[in-house]
Formats: structure tokens, C-alpha cells, sequence
């Protein structure tokens, strides 16, 4: 599963109050707040979340000297890596309150001089207002969630908070629809006592979107206790489109340490 810096949409949830279909098996409603998967993000996803971190930020994060930005934090995973391998101070920006509480319950557990070196800051990426004190921006697994008005505005706010020579780097979102409703991957089983803990998660096209949906589900003895689903919408892009974005708000697409990530660079003059 991805972490999603998602577009408030009221009307959508009040929507899926109404709307039975849109409803776990014990009437748990999905939207895009996070509600849901808050409960299940870190039992189902914080290792395996971690190692990938850890395989494609360690190197850039150890370099930064000033600070380094993290669009997005969601439950603090990446947030963590970034304080254990850089002695930098890191920014991290998280606008879901359910997920900012799981971040802040992970920040609990850390070393005083890291939690010291730690700025926690509630407002979405667009608003972000800090300018030139970063040498290393990250937005891991939250680009292709926010829709193009927006993620033009986030560049122009990554833009501006990069030093001279700053680099981001992020997932870039899929390339373009998917034909058909496809499951994409299943999470789990994590077994707490006698309780197994499972996801599916599915992708399918949505009038231009990309509708990525979590069904959880808890099992005991067999028995299904507990159902439940949340949904987020991913906006495709090329890299073209991504690449003109970039440009216009200043930065400079460059080689990315992985072939999963994107890399733009703040010019140094």
C-alpha cells in the first residue's frame, strides 16, 4: 500500500455515508481521510515500507546537510529513516489528523536528539511556506494522489523550499488508466492472538482516475469479524507531463538513484 496525501472532498464522503455500497460488511464507511487504514497501515505495511525506504533514500539523506523535507509522512516511516541516517533536521509534512497520530505516537518512541530534530508541520504540501532551507526533498508514494492543479502547486512549494543544488525525489504516478479492475497486491496475513489480519488491494479506471481501493478484512477461527475498505484516486501522468511540471516550477529533471523513483534538481544558479 501506498501513503496517500489525498484532496478533501466532503461531498464525496457524505456520498459514502449515504450509499450502502460504499460500506464495509459492519457498515465501516471508506472515503479518503484515512480513518480506515489508519489501523492497519503500520501492522500491515511498516517493515516492508521501511526496507524499501531505507534502499532508496539512504544515500541522498546521509548527504543533506541543511534539511530535509518529507512530503507527505503519513504514519512516520519514512519520517524515522530520515532521522536515523541523517544527522539533518527533517520537516514532515503530514495534513491527515488520523495519520498524524500515528506519526506522533512513532516519534514517542525515539531518541530524544531525534525527536529534537524533528519539525511536525499540519499543513498540506501546497500550503507549505518555508523557503530555501532544504538540501533534499521526499515525497514518497503521494504524487499520484494529488490531482494535477494540486501537484502543479506542490512542485512550485517544493521549489521554493529547495536550496540551490536541492534534490527531490519521488514515486511518479502511473503513466496512464488501467483497462480493466485488476487486485494489485495483498497484504498480509499478520496474526495478533487468535485474529489473522489481511488486505486486497484493488486498482481500476474511474472517469479519468485511477480508483485504488483496500478492503480489511479480520478473521478468527474461519470466521469473518470484521470487514472494511477504503478508497483513494491516483491521477496519471507521463514522464513528459511530469518533466514540463517540474521545469515550470524551476526545477530539472536528473538521473534517479533507482529506477522506481523520479529526481528533479533545484539549479544551483
Amino acid at each position: 500500500m501506498t501513503r496517500h496525501l489525498q484532496d478533501g472532498n466532503p461531498a464525496e464522503a457524505v456520498a459514502a455515508r449515504s450509499d450502502p455500497s460504499r460500506r464495509g460488511k459492519v457498515g465501516e464507511v471508506y472515503n479518503s481521510d484515512y480513518a480506515v487504514t489508519v489501523e492497519f497501515y503500520d501492522l500491515l505495511q511498516a517493515e516492508s515500507d521501511r526496507r524499501r525506504a531505507e534502499r532508496r533514500f539512504t544515500e541522498a539523506a546521509r548527504r543533506a546537510r541543511h534539511a530535509i523535507v518529507d512530503v507527505g509522512a503519513g504514519t512516520g516511516i519514512v519520517t524515522e529513516v530520515l532521522l536515523a541516517v541523517s544527522a539533518a533536521p527533517v520537516h514532515a509534512v503530514e495534513p491527515a489528523p488520523a495519520m498524524r497520530a500515528a506519526l506522533l505516537m512513532r516519534v514517542a518512541r525515539l531518541e530524544a536528539d531525534q525527536r529534537a530534530r524533528l519539525t511536525l508541520h499540519c499543513e498540506p504540501i501546497e500550503e507549505f511556506r518555508l523557503e530555501a532551507v532544504a538540501d533534499l526533498a521526499i515525497a514518497s508514494n503521494i504524487i499520484a494522489c494529488l490531482s494535477p492543479a494540486t501537484r502543479r502547486a506542490a512542485w512550485q512549494a517544493i521549489s521554493r523550499v529547495l536550496l540551490p543544488g536541492g534534490l527531490l525525489l519521488f514515486d511518479p504516478p502511473p503513466a496512464r488508466l488501467p483497462t480493466r479492475r485488476d487486485t494489485v497486491g495483498r497484504l498480509g496475513p499478520v496474526r495478533i492472538g487468535p485474529d489473522l489480519y489481511t488486505a486486497v488491494v484493488t486498482r481500476e479506471p474511474d472517469r479519468g482516475i485511477v480508483r485504488t481501493v483496500f478492503t480489511y478484512q479480520v478473521e478468527r477461527n474461519g470466521r469473518i469479524l470484521r470487514q472494511a475498505q477504503e478508497s483513494f484516486a491516483m491521477w496519471p501522468a507521463s514522464s513528459f507531463r511530469l518533466g514540463t511540471e517540474l521545469e515550470a516550477a524551476g526545477l530539472q529533471v536528473v538521473q534517479a538513484p533507482t529506477a522506481q523513483l523520479m529526481a528533479a534538481r533545484r539549479p544551483a544558479h
